[in-house]
This record gives C-alpha cells, structure tokens and sequence, in this order.
C-alpha cells in the first residue's frame, strides 16, 4: 500500500488563488492499492479524460467498485483514512482534477444558504457520479488554470464560490452533528510536507524540518499527520521510499545497491530487509515478477 503517487501536470499552492487549491494528475492505467488522507477540507476530484474502474475501502473493509469516466466527480469528507484503486479502461491517459475549497468559504456558504454554522452540516460524499452543475463550474476552472492568458483572480474565486453555495445546496447534511473541520491538517499543509519529503526521499527523516513545514510544533504535527493520513510521519517517508524504489526497480537498470543509495539506504541489506516488510517480497524477486 503506498500514498498517491502519479505525475503532477498541475499544482496551484494554497495562496495562489483564494479560498481554494488545485491540482491536476496523469494517472498510470494500472493503480494499486493506495491510501487517501483525511484532510481538513472536502476533496473533489473531477475526471478529466479516460475512463476507469474505480473501488473504494475504508481500511481492512470490504471493496465497492465503479466504472467512471470522464465527467464523473468524487466528493470526499471522511473522518478518516480510506484505501482507493483502480485500472484504467482504455489506452487514454486517466487524468483527475483535485479540488479543495477553503473551511471559511464553506462556512459561508452554511451561513447564507442553510443558516447554521459549518459545525452544524457535514457534506454527502460522492463516488463516481455526474452532477451537471459541478461539471460546468469545473470545466471552467479547468479551462482558466490551463489558458496560456494571465489568470484572473476574481473569475477563479466567483467559481470557487459557486461550487461551494452549490455543495451546501445539494449534498449538505444538517443532521450529522458533524463539522466541516477537525483535528486535522488541511491539504495545503499536508501538501507541503508531502513535497518536501518527496524532495528528499535520499536523505533520513527530519521530523523537525517536517514540522517546520507544515507550520507547528513536531508533537502536534505529528498527532495531527496520523489522524490526516492513518500512520506516523516516519512510516509515510518510508511507504515513499519503497513506493520510489518500486519504480525504479520497474523502469530502470539501476543496480539494487544504486536503488537503495537512491532512496536513502546506505546498508542495501537494511534497505532488502525494508523493502520485503513492506510489500511482501525482496527487491530481486519483484524486478523478476
């Protein structure tokens, strides 16, 4: 099991837009089980293009499939970490659009449309549906982040702003008792720590460093990232390293020891011992598989 790790074809940090976060991925044909954080904030995820099999778990449960394709959308709030995976349909890349919209935004749109705080509602989460609506303010989005013309602040925030009066319309909850926000890190937060330890998958783990991006203390931010993700920061910089040295053992000839060296293992022995705890088989018998 590994985090989302695919090719990024877009990432609009927190703070270049208001009230929201973008991010655009190529996806390969064939995914294999990974974990989804339990971020602060609702996640869309759009379907750009491609169509794919899509099954969803909470942890150790039982598996619930969908065939998706482009149009379809995911709305995600979950307390918790949950598994996802799927295989592509075809020979067309599978490309998603992440979305996160900011706690004050959705609290606003609470306030006006449902008079009640953003403690009183919860959203209904979506799993491979088509919503018409949600579907012409994404493909805007889409096609504004994308133009070779400069950005329009004001044109992005009237959309975020729209998709967020439309959620509370359609798919808020008032009798949950449940908040839009809790204990846990918001996905610009996670984010960033993502990218670094991403940028340092050769080096040990630095839990202070980790802390220090994401803005907070190495104890808090170490009880917040496992209530978000389901496991330790320490754990997560290891599933990254395996999830690399996997690639790597697919797509190149690099020797085990260059491999192991390439991720941060000076012992390739230690490096073995790792890689079979994790997946179930050495680094020679799953280059040969």
């Amino acid at each position: 099991m590994s985090f989302l790790q695919e090719d990024t074809l877009l990432r609009e940090e927190a703070g270049t837009w208001k009230d929201i976060e973008i991010q655009i991925f190529s996806h390969r044909s064939l995914r294999k089980p990974f974990l989804v954080p339990a971020v602060a904030e609702p996640m869309l995820v759009w379907v750009l293009s491609g169509a794919a099999t899509v099954a969803e778990r909470e942890l150790d449960g039982e598996w619930v499939s969908s065939d998706v394709s482009a149009g379809d959308f995911f709305l995600t709030y979950s307390s918790t970490p949950y598994e996802m995976r799927w295989k592509a349909q075809d020979e067309h890349p599978f490309q998603v659009m992440h979305v996160y919209l900011s706690i004050p935004l959705l609290e606003a749109a609470a306030s006006e449309i449902l008079g009640l705080s953003a403690k009183q509602i919860s959203l209904r989460e979506v799993s491979g549906e088509r919503d018409e609506i949600i579907g012409n303010l994404l493909t805007l989005l889409s096609q504004e982040i994308r133009a070779p013309h400069l950005k329009s602040a004001l044109y992005i925030a009237g959309i975020a702003q729209s998709i967020a009066v439309h959620l509370v319309r359609k798919y808020g909850l008032s009798d949950s008792g449940k908040t839009l926000y809790g204990s846990r890190l918001p996905a610009f937060k996670l984010s960033r720590v993502q990218a670094y330890l991403k940028a340092h998958l050769d080096k040990k783990f630095d839990l202070e460093q980790c802390a220090k991006e994401a803005g907070l203390s190495p104890f808090h931010f170490t009880r917040l990232f496992k209530k978000t993700t389901g496991i330790s920061p320490s754990q997560y910089f290891i599933r990254q390293k395996i999830a690399k040295s996997q690639i790597l053992l697919q797509e190149t000839e690099m020797s085990i020891i260059e491999i192991a060296l390439a991720v941060g293992y000076e012992n390739p022995g230690h490096f073995s011992q790792v890689f079979k705890r994790e997946t179930g088989l050495t680094p020679r018998q799953y280059r040969s598989n």
